[in-house]
């Protein structure tokens, strides 16, 4: 399963009017993720641009299930597990790993009753989470929704020898830098960032990046160019994250990226209500951006 360098992409969650996962729609999505971004792993209901903190265990469960199914074996399917219980996250393991997945994704989460874990917490959650699936373990930082790791704590948390994937969620350069090679030079994880740290990764030695689509498909093809040398092209799709999509992130990954497959006529549907869907001027802004990027050829939309 190790790829390098690699991009590890989770296909956005559509919902119909019953706020049920849209199976069509979401089958759609999963072909955007292997055929148009070429993901190394699918992701399936493990990162917050998949809304799947929305659900219920059984619908986590059907969307694990769906994923898997209509991957249909062209890619390796990670499933998240997250959950602050580490009893919940066993049980979410042991389901994926039924179902058909190569490996699970579990946040380094903050404590339930409030605070900051300690890493002794932290590694005591994952130890017990280890010691009861045979699934290789992919850990996921995201401070915020999750616990923000120290570096220390992190080497910690890497040396765990069931952890061999870990997917970064900083942009600080000197945190990325030094884990690469205290973490993935070191042999002890393979060590994925996120979309603005992408060609900077590959340049350290990291393996890759976690993105969601349609940023997926700039990614991938950043990541040919780089391996095939062309430093010129990566730069400049590169440089298109760099308004893509901080420019509207005032919103929220989530809704940027469906209203961005809106365009590309790959649609997602809106975000889980309460929350609203880009739109009016800031919408049309969006995409009049995707029509100067690399996205524009990427779709069914009308230029």
């Amino acid at each position: 399963m190790n790829i390098s360098p690699g991009l590890i992409v989770p296909p956005l969650t559509p919902f119909d009017a019953q706020l049920r996962v849209d199976e069509p729609r979401l089958q759609a999505q999963v072909n955007y993720v292997v055929d148009i971004c070429d993901a190394s792993f699918v992701i399936a209901a493990g990162v917050e641009a998949q809304e799947y903190s929305c659900l219920t265990l059984a619908q986590r469960k059907a969307l694990i299930d769906r994923t898997i199914e209509y991957v249909a074996g062209r890619r390796p399917v990670v499933a998240g597990i997250s959950h602050p219980s580490f009893r919940v996250a066993v049980e979410l393991a042991d389901y994926a790993a039924r179902a058909g997945a190569q490996a699970v994704q579990i946040l380094a989460p903050l404590r339930p009753f409030g605070g900051a874990p300690s890493e002794h917490d932290l590694v005591n959650y994952f130890t017990r989470i280890a010691a009861e699936t045979e699934l290789p373990i992919m850990l996921y930082l995201n401070a915020g929704p999750g616990a923000d790791v120290s570096v220390e704590a992190t080497v910690a948390l890497a040396e765990i020898p069931q952890i061999h994937y870990l997917k970064e969620s900083s942009r600080d350069l000197a945190r990325v830098a030094r884990l690469i090679q205290q973490i993935d030079h070191a042999g002890l994880a393979r060590y994925y960032t996120t979309m603005q740290m992408l060609l900077i990764t590959l340049e350290l030695g990291g393996a890759g990046a976690t993105m969601p689509p349609p940023a997926a498909a700039l990614g991938r093809q950043l990541i040919n160019a780089w391996q095939a040398g062309d430093q010129t092209r990566a730069r400049a799709l590169q440089q298109q994250f760099a308004l893509f999509p901080a420019q509207w992130m005032k919103h929220g990954l989530t809704p940027v990226m469906k209203a961005a497959m809106e365009w590309l006529g790959v649609p997602a549907g809106e975000p889980y209500p309460p929350y609203s869907a880009l739109s009016g001027l800031d919408r049309e802004m969006l995409e009049r951006y995707l029509r100067t990027t690399d996205l524009q050829h990427q779709g069914t939309h009308h230029a």
